[in-house]
């Protein structure tokens, strides 16, 4: 079989890429020919170093990009990218191969689905964020600070400033980006499956995909060893890990530690960055650490706070911190409480609710109560690891499943 995966980042810059070269390099090892396909470098050594054929159009996250027209030109439809995929499909035979699409918001753009869909190859698309149907990818607004109800693209939604601040132009671009994304870049219409990555977010996403499609809930892997739980017990530290945004909550957290005087760190940045010093002087932010220093990180954490305010999809962080005995403390509106029992592998606190994340920190100034927490997520993970190799074999078995229907669910 034939696997071209799509990803903006060559590299690990969250989740979507780590699932996209984690999922690469495996399928690889299983006797599959697999394309990574990208526009963002440098690219993961490890790729190329298992078998992995590697191309990268070498262009700018869009974002990075400082000349504007440019940058609002390849937001709506990367042309440069959507030639070379094109060529590069060519000498590949349609119906041995799946295109599967991680991420394409912040570099790809839609083109390179349509140039998947124009040769009548069957595409697969992992639901990292909500990209397929809101325009911001969250259903999050940032104006009102709750969730989005509106119907994408409707007049409401147009009008609505979602991103906060006024910023029309953005507004404008965000909107043309995703009109072109459903008309001729065909997204969701022209995909033939969807993976979700949790229950959570399959049935929030769900009414917004074709009817025809297929839907598979595939866990993300988690490449980490099972080596000794951590001693939470012995800690003190309260860490998030992750962007510094609005939505992700990490202002609450800043206020909220500063309230229960104790101590947090950020692993992470982001345009939050001086409001969490802003709201708390003595928080630590690290900036962005690699794999390695975030488990390491973990490792002298009390517990993990993913006080994010969006729904989220299910990140991997959550997990990853309970395969090392560290629980976590999450929103109840985020898909993240799929990896937690309530005073059990964890907390849940109301969303947005600084008295009840704050409820959640004073109790885990317990001693025994954390460390209990901490063995039960240690336990309850690697009683069933969501390991690359089963990850692997889901996807094979959808692979399977796609190829044997006409493209595009016809």
């Amino acid at each position: 079989m034939n696997i071209v995966i799509l990803n903006d980042f060559g590299f690990v810059s969250g989740g979507a890429a780590s699932v996209a070269i984690s999922s690469a390099k495996g399928l690889a090892a299983r006797g599959h020919r697999v394309i990574f396909f990208t526009a963002v470098g440098p690219i993961d050594p490890s790729l190329r170093a298992s078998g992995v054929e590697v191309i990268d159009t070498e262009q700018h996250e869009i974002r990075a990009d400082t000349t504007r027209f440019a940058a609002q030109r390849q937001m709506t439809w990367n042309f440069d990218a959507a030639r070379v995929l094109h060529r590069r499909l060519s000498d590949l035979d349609h119906r041995r191969t799946i295109i599967h699409l991680h991420g394409w918001t912040k570099a790809l753009s839609s083109s390179v689905a349509r140039a998947g869909a124009s040769r009548n190859f069957r595409l697969v698309c992992t639901l990292h964020d909500y990209a397929v149907a809101c325009p911001r990818g969250s259903f999050f607004d940032r104006t009102s600070m709750d969730h989005c109800q509106r119907r994408p693209l409707s007049l409401a939604c147009v009008a609505s400033d979602c991103d906060g601040g006024g910023n029309l132009t953005l507004k404008l671009f965000r909107t043309l980006r995703h009109t072109t994304q459903r008309t001729i870049g065909r997204i969701p219409a022209r995909i033939d499956a969807f993976v979700a990555v949790s229950r959570f977010s399959r049935a929030i996403i769900e009414p917004h995909l074709p009817a025809q499609c297929v839907v598979c809930e595939i866990p993300n892997p988690i490449g980490i060893e099972q080596g000794e739980p951590t001693d939470v017990a012995r800690n003190r530290v309260f860490l998030m890990v992750g962007r510094l945004t609005v939505e992700k909550g990490a202002i609450l957290l800043a206020r909220a530690a500063r309230e229960c005087d104790v101590p947090v760190v950020f692993a992470g940045d982001g345009p939050c960055r001086f409001d969490i010093v802003s709201a708390n002087p003595a928080a630590k932010i690290t900036g962005w650490l690699s794999r390695v220093e975030v488990q390491e990180q973990l490792r002298h954490a009390r517990a993990l706070i993913f006080p994010s305010l969006w729904h989220e999809m299910h990140g991997l962080v959550v997990p990853e911190a309970a395969a090392l005995g560290v629980p976590a403390v999450v929103s109840d509106t985020s898909a993240a409480i799929e990896s937690v029992r309530d005073g059990v592998t964890g907390f849940l606190f109301r969303n947005g609710d600084l008295a009840s994340l704050k409820t959640a920190l004073l109790r885990l100034s317990d001693d025994t109560l954390a460390g209990r927490l901490g063995t039960a997520c240690y336990q309850a993970y690697w009683d069933a690891p969501p390991t690359l190799e089963r990850h692997v074999e889901s996807l094979e078995e959808l692979y399977q499943t796609v190829l044997s229907r006409p493209p595009g669910g016809q």
